[in-house]
This record gives C-alpha cells, structure tokens and sequence, in this order.
C-alpha cells in the first residue's frame, strides 16, 4: 500500500481551500484521510454575503461527509487536514468524532482551539488522546489568508486580529 506524507494530504486540503477562495469563501480546506488516501474533504461555506455564519466551517463540512458516506473503517487510522488551525468548535468536534490525528497549516491567532488545555475539561474532552502537529506547508497556507485579506471587497473578518496578524507575517 502506498503511503502518503502530510504534505501530500494538507496539498489536497489547500486545494479546497484554494476553490473556497475562488467562489469567494475563507480559504479554508480539509480533508480527512487514512495512511493512503483522501476518505473525504470540505472546504468553508457561508463566510461570503450579507449574513455569514459560523457553523459551516471547512473540518464540520468534512465530518458530515464522512458520515454521509457511511464510512465504516477504522477511525483510528484517520488524520484530519486543515489548513487554519480549528476553532473551538471544530476541535470538539473531531474530538467527538474519534479522530485521534490533526494536522494543520496556519495558526489561528484569533480563535484556534488547539491550545485548549483537554485536562481542565469534562471527561468526554479530557480523555481524548489526539495529536496535533502544526506548520504543515503553513507559508502555503498563509499565501491564501494573506490573498484574502488584501482584498478590500471582503467583509469576513476585515480588520480583525487575525487579519492584522496575518497581512504582518512574511
């Protein structure tokens, strides 16, 4: 069996992100892959127009997809590729779903929620065994955040912190 690396897999996760962008979305990609292949992906929804929302994140859409396509293998082999560090409600959410491997691209200095310390929370959370590798093809990722927020016609987290941060990084 062929097996790919992390670099590989966070590639097809910045080519979500890299199509969210074009239909004018955050460009946020994920996709969610065994030792040798892409299982699912998602890429963000909802963050365009005059009333965004924060419920169709990239690693939530994927999580769905996984469980639209009735996918029956072991969880235990899985990883999941985003390439923005996960918010709070998506870090619950792979944690919820069993995957034990996260992989990701861009820190989120605004809202990521892998720094969340696991142990001060309840059982269901504190539990969890899951690794979190961070920097994967980041400059990759940070090209796609940076093109995003140069562009004057997008409202979506305009002169937020992590638009700051993000238009300040070489």
């Amino acid at each position: 069996m062929f097996r790919m690396t992390d670099a590989d897999f966070m590639e097809k996760a910045l080519d979500q992100a890299r199509a969210a962008l074009k239909a004018g979305e955050f460009p946020v990609g994920c996709v969610i892959a065994d030792e040798a292949r892409v299982i699912v992906s998602g890429a963000r929804a909802g963050s365009s127009g005059d009333c965004p929302n924060e419920l169709d994140h990239a690693e939530i859409n994927a999580l769905r997809r996984l469980h639209e396509v009735g996918y029956t293998g072991n969880v235990e082999r899985l990883t999941i590729y985003s390439t923005m560090e996960p918010c709070l409600m998506c870090f619950g959410a792979i944690i919820l779903n069993n995957i034990p491997r996260l992989v990701y691209a861009y820190e989120d200095v605004m809202g990521g929620g892998t720094g969340c310390r696991l142990e001060n929370l309840p059982p269901l959370y504190s539990n969890s065994n899951i690794a979190v590798v961070a920097d994967v093809m980041r400059r990759e990722s940070l090209v796609l955040f940076q093109s995003f927020f140069s562009d004057p016609g997008r409202a979506y987290w305009k002169d937020s912190l992590l638009a700051q941060y993000t238009l300040s990084q070489e």
